[in-house]
């Protein structure tokens, strides 16, 4: 049978990495909250246009309007047949509504992956993120730098730091999700299907134990 899984982790643990490789591994269509909310918005949808007020505006959104926004969008897919569910949920109404949703369409949660990773190895991750202001090329200076400081291997343009991965706004980050997805966690758990992973590794090291874990999983 084809998992139905979701997956879980904080701003730099590599979700959408490793959401893509599962993906192709498992042969499961990834369904990512922040594909789909892009989607929206570049195509001008209702919802696209709420998405687009409430983030301009630095309001939250709010949980039933993701609600209704999910049960519009997975509405689209076979779910009996496997996913991979990214970004969503955020809340534990979120995690209620998505329960009595795929219980609807017998298509409920087989495993919930929670991307684990240190506090520091984070904060290096997405504070040592550069980008190319030209051509868009991302670096990370303390794991993939580029073979010139702040210059661009492929057309020479300068790197440039985002003000929302500088260390301060990166630790807050990080320090409000962790404490916002606890209850979350905590939720999973008790049902069972929750399996915390370590993340700390490569990309590929990440992904092969991911793959073991679901595989154990009946």
């Amino acid at each position: 049978m084809k998992k139905r899984l979701v997956i879980l982790g904080p701003p730099g643990a590599g979700k959408d990495t490793q959401g893509k490789m599962l993906g192709k591994a498992l042969n499961i269509p990834v369904i990512s909250s922040g594909d789909l909310v892009r989607k929206e918005i570049n195509e001008k949808t209702d919802f696209g246009l709420r998405f687009k007020e409430l983030t301009e505006s630095g309001n939250l959104v709010p949980d039933d309007f993701m609600n209704d926004f999910f049960a519009h969008a997975l509405s689209n897919y076979n779910l009996k047949d496997g996913y991979i569910l990214n970004g969503f949920p955020r809340t534990i109404n979120q995690a209620e509504f998505l329960d009595r949703y795929l219980k609807e369409r017998d298509a409920i949660i087989d495993l919930v992956l929670f991307l684990d990773v240190d506090f520091d190895t984070l904060v290096k991750r997405l504070s040592g993120r550069r980008i190319c202001k030209n051509c868009g090329s991302v670096y990370n200076i303390y794991f993939s730098p580029p073979k010139v400081d702040n210059i661009c291997d492929i057309c020479g343009s300068e790197l440039i730091q985002r003000e929302d991965d500088k260390v301060d706004a990166v630790k807050n980050r990080i320090e409000v999700y962790l404490k916002s997805t606890k209850p979350l966690l905590d939720f999973y758990e008790k049902k069972g299907i929750l399996k915390s992973c370590d993340a700390n590794n490569s990309p590929e090291k990440v992904n092969k134990d991911l793959i073991e874990v679901v595989n154990d999983c009946n």
